[in-house]
């Protein structure tokens, strides 16, 4: 048979739609997303009404924590590493400086906290702050709290913190309660 030289030979190109269908249905189907992850915390709740929640907080039972934008840590005025910092907060927050604390391990010195209940930590970030060095913060801090609470664990009721109760936890959190404040630095 004779091809006429009008006819242009080519592939047939009609279940290409079909084929690159089936394929971006198979890649959506089997592909798996990462979820991103953040840090946990819990925003506190709004002040009963009739209750009068603008209790005065004394200077000395504060911890400020300052970033800048440079990632440069300050904390009570002083410039500290992110790696002083776990030691620094759970020296702050088991001071024991009232001396009413009978399970904490302070040094009972007159400008560190009071109790552990009244011990507050404030952050202050720059905008300009990297998210890295925040996150640093934030691991330092939860660290300080995990081991004052599992010493407390281990002295209190001779368990790991992963082998308690719930009350046993309720315990331990409301013998060191995670008490943050945070704010943007002005400019």
């Amino acid at each position: 048979m004779k091809m006429s030289r009008k006819t242009t030979s080519g592939i047939n190109a009609g279940s290409m739609a079909d084929i690159a269908f089936l394929l971006l249905i198979f890649f959506l189907v089997t592909t798996t997303f990462d979820e991103d992850q953040g840090i946990n915390s819990v925003i506190g709740k709004p002040c009963p009404e009739g209750t009068d929640c603008n209790s005065e907080i004394r200077t000395k039972n504060v911890f400020k924590i300052k970033l800048n934008k440079n990632d440069q840590l300050m904390a009570n005025n002083e410039f500290i590493s992110i790696d002083a910092l776990r030691e620094n907060v759970k020296a702050f927050v088991d001071n024991n400086g009232d001396t009413s604390c009978d399970y904490c391990n302070g040094t009972k010195k007159e400008n560190l906290s009071d109790h552990p209940t009244k011990a507050i930590i404030a952050i202050e970030t720059d905008r300009e702050a990297s998210y890295n060095a925040y996150v640093g913060i934030q691991n330092e801090l939860m660290g300080a709290y995990a081991e004052l609470r599992t010493t407390l664990s281990k002295a209190k009721f001779q368990k790991d913190v992963k082998d308690l109760t719930k009350e046993e936890l309720k315990v331990l959190k409301d013998s060191y309660p995670f008490l943050i404040t945070e704010a943007e630095l002005g400019k």
